[in-house]
């Protein structure tokens, strides 16, 4: 069966599956209960569940983090929301420290089944400290897994699949697409949670992309159709581990990549993608693998933000010059 959500509801209704299935799930964060959060991604799920199971904690992202920890020893699966995505760096020592090394500390006698939900990206004119691409900092960090849903349908499945998973996770979600609406298969999940997806075919150039930058380049695509190039898209989904599987078959075959994100190019996803299709696939490229990405900078003020994004004519662009090699 299928519904049509908004990635926000999607979420929700995942999050609701997630805790009739099992009553060891707990939410946990700032306004995530009465208020539902200020996305109201957890709305209503307080009312039904009680505040013993969808907790609002004080502002102290290290103390969730650290709470989770002890919860998750205890045998709960508890689901931490970070309000934004620069709220984050106060728990950055609990998660790198504690949550990404407990498992291998106690040689595999302890999971932490703690599922991370970061909002995050800009695109909402939002201040300082609300807008930034943090999905490195995770990526780079052995004993965490790190996805990012792009759509409804993924909304709602990997949100299930994270929380029944055993490792801890970093679950990326593009704030900006939250009201986006598509269609969500009810009753069968369309793929496992660490895996790549081809969203459009194409057969001139690779575009990668992941969160809130799989809905520009596809729009990107539909754009260079008109010019004459089928443009391939994969959503990458999950960032660590990265699955290059279908990223490799596509870039053999079209010879062109283009990897486009928010954050920073320093240093980015986009560096280590674009390191591991050069070795794999150096006999097949027509051109250097190119980025689309965030400027260098601190994330700017809420009135020159889209000079900041990369958008539709900076994607174009790139394949513009790798048509030019």
């Amino acid at each position: 069966m299928a519904e049509t959500l908004t990635i926000g509801k999607a979420l929700n209704t995942g999050l609701r599956r997630a805790m009739e299935r099992d009553p060891k799930v707990l939410i946990m964060g700032e306004d995530v209960g009465k208020l539902g959060g200020v996305f109201r991604i957890t709305d209503g799920l307080q009312k039904d569940f009680g505040d013993e199971r969808v907790i609002d904690t004080p502002l102290a992202e290290s103390g969730i983090i650290g709470t989770a920890v002890g919860l998750a020893i205890r045998g709960y699966r508890p689901v931490c929301e970070i309000q934004f995505d620069g709220f984050v760096y106060p728990a950055y020592d609990q998660i790198v420290s504690q949550v990404a090394k407990m498992h291998y500390r106690s040689q595999g006698k302890v999971s932490l089944p703690i599922v991370i939900r970061i909002p995050f990206g800009g695109g909402i004119g939002a201040v300082e400290h609300h807008s930034e691409s943090p999905e490195a900092y995770f990526a780079h960090t052995a004993g965490l897994k790190v996805v990012s849903c792009s759509n409804p349908d993924d909304a709602y499945w990997m949100i299930q699949q994270s929380i029944e998973s055993d490792d801890p996770i970093i679950f990326m979600e593009p704030k900006r697409r939250y009201w986006e609406k598509g269609q969500v298969n009810v009753d069968t999940a369309s793929a496992p949670l660490h895996v790549s997806r081809v969203a459009r075919t194409g057969t001139d150039a690779t575009v990668l992309a992941y969160g809130p930058m799989v809905r520009t380049a596809l729009d990107a695509a539909t754009a260079a159709a008109e010019d004459g190039r089928e443009l391939e898209v994969i959503d990458l989904r999950t960032l660590s581990p990265l699955d290059m599987g279908p990223v490799y078959e596509s870039v053999r075959r079209t010879g062109r990549a283009i990897v486009v994100h928010e954050a920073p190019g320093n240093l980015g996803l986009g560096s280590e993608i674009a390191a591991r299709i050069t070795e794999e696939c150096f006999y097949s490229l027509e051109a250097p693998v190119l980025r689309v990405t965030g400027f260098d900078t601190p994330y700017p003020a809420a009135r020159v933000e889209e000079e900041y994004l990369p958008d539709l004519d900076r994607v174009l662009d790139a394949v513009d010059r790798s048509f030019g090699f």
